[in-house]
């Protein structure tokens, strides 16, 4: 790991870099795991799943203002949002095979929907299967998944049943990789719109989701997530400049 934040070690690669090295190692038949923490992922700590995983990566401005302040620059937020894209256009050159896992609760349609923008969006690539959004059972969700036998698994069902599930079918298929994508499946759908471009490069990202969901994310952001935020950038500004940091994260 290149940098650590709160206990969990994050590698210091960008989209691009994070998109060469899933194919490359799915060239050499090599699966893994894509965490990818925000503040409110970051605040439950989640050691486990980062011990587990093959790349770790930043989804969330203040963690890469965190690790600037610390003095180990993260170089971008790498959010998989856009690693949803991003890996689908990148495995279509390959002409690989996606499974779509999740999606967003009421909508059964919603993975499907997400399937088809991204086979117009990236010719080539191969949709291997989708699943129902919520509700299903995980032990007959993993058997279509081995079968269908992706080269990637979106998993959107939000921290941290997504990370559980793909704990479950991870052994089962090694040579694939698993990225547990939130909210991700739902923005392909068309389900929910992503903040504009400013908003999300400045960080204000989650202040655009919650005026979309105020009742639903009012608590976790305000609450827990900005608290969290700002101890930890406090923790990083006292870690470069000599202090060994008041607060915890």
């Amino acid at each position: 790991m290149d940098v650590e934040l709160a206990g969990v070690g994050f590698h210091a690669v960008t989209e691009a870099e994070a998109v060469t090295r899933v194919r490359a190692a799915l060239d050499r038949g090599e699966g893994g795991r894509i965490l990818t923490p925000n503040v409110d992922i970051l605040r439950q700590r989640p050691t486990a799943y980062a011990a587990d995983a093959t790349l770790v990566v930043a989804d969330g401005m203040p963690l890469v203002w965190a690790s600037r302040l610390a003095g180990t620059p993260l170089p971008e937020r790498v959010p998989g949002s856009s690693l949803i894209w991003s890996l689908s256009r990148g495995l279509a050159a390959d002409r690989r095979s996606v499974f779509l896992l999740g999606g967003s609760p009421g909508t059964p349609c919603g993975s499907a929907r997400a399937a088809a923008a991204l086979g117009i969006a990236c010719p080539g690539l191969r949709v291997a299967g989708l699943s129902p959004s919520f509700g299903f059972d995980v032990d007959e969700v993993a058997g279509t998944v081995v079968e269908a036998k992706p080269d990637l698994v979106f998993v959107g069902l939000g921290y941290p049943l997504q990370e559980e599930v793909i704990s479950v079918l991870r052994p089962l298929l090694p040579g694939a990789w698993f990225l547990g994508c939130g909210a991700a499946i739902n923005f392909v759908a068309g389900d929910h719109s992503r903040a504009p471009g400013w908003m999300q490069r400045g960080g204000l990202e989650w202040l655009y989701r919650l005026g979309s969901e105020p009742r639903r994310l009012a608590g976790r952001y305000l609450r827990h997530d900005a608290p969290y935020a700002a101890r930890l950038l406090a923790n990083a500004t006292a870690r470069r400049y000599g202090g060994r940091g008041r607060t915890s994260v």
